[in-house]
């Protein structure tokens, strides 16, 4: 009788310490925690840069600010992620119906060494015609990718080129260039388009 007394306090206790380790969990690394100070992207009147758009003109943060805004990093010699990113954001927009004209998108490009003005122009051609290209000098793509808190690295390949690693989620803002939220790679259109109509949503008072 004593031994079975031991070991129910045992497993309650053992239960109870796992129960502790998965709030803990929850509230420093899992979907309870709070966003990283510092990681949360600047609103767009605070970034200051300034690219080159697939038509040859100049862009900068306070370009989309007056409509939301749908931001992705990315390069054009991407095998996967970009393309299918930029495939994704095409059937949101054909979702939205003519409320995708209501939207600034754009495709800002961490590889301007190979993402000249033409060859972004070229790529989006492939994707909705809402979508925006836009590319620069190093400086300035970098100082875009603080802003918006995107990170990107050039990593050597076997055969001697090179690709890009970056990240993978689209940032949203609302009419007044306040970040609203993150559309995760591969996240289910049924969850991603509801947070761009909250985007579309957001009132724009402050918005210039």
């Amino acid at each position: 009788m004593q031994q079975r007394t031991i070991l129910g306090y045992g497993a309650a206790g053992v239960g109870a310490l796992l129960f502790a380790l998965f709030v803990g969990w929850w509230q420093v690394d899992g979907p309870g925690a709070p966003e990283p100070e510092g990681q949360r992207p600047l609103a767009l009147s605070a970034m200051d840069f300034s690219l080159t758009d697939h038509e040859g003109n100049v862009v900068g943060p306070e370009t989309l600010i007056g409509r939301p805004a749908m931001v992705f990093f990315g390069f054009t010699y991407c095998p996967d992620v970009c393309p299918t990113t930029l495939s994704d954001i095409s059937g949101w927009l054909d979702d939205l119906g003519d409320e995708a004209d209501e939207m600034f998108v754009v495709f800002i490009t961490v590889d301007p060494e190979r993402d000249t003005v033409d060859a972004m122009s070229d790529y989006v051609g492939y994707f909705h015609p809402a979508i925006r290209g836009w590319t620069g000098e190093d400086e300035e793509i970098a100082k875009a990718a603080r802003g918006f808190r995107a990170s990107y690295k050039r990593v050597p390949t076997e055969s001697g080129g090179y690709t890009m690693n970056h990240t993978a989620s689209v940032f949203l803002f609302d009419a007044a260039g306040r970040f609203v939220t993150m559309i995760d790679y591969h996240e289910p259109r049924e969850f991603a388009v509801p947070k761009i109509r909250r985007a579309l949503e957001e009132e724009t008072e402050g918005a210039t």
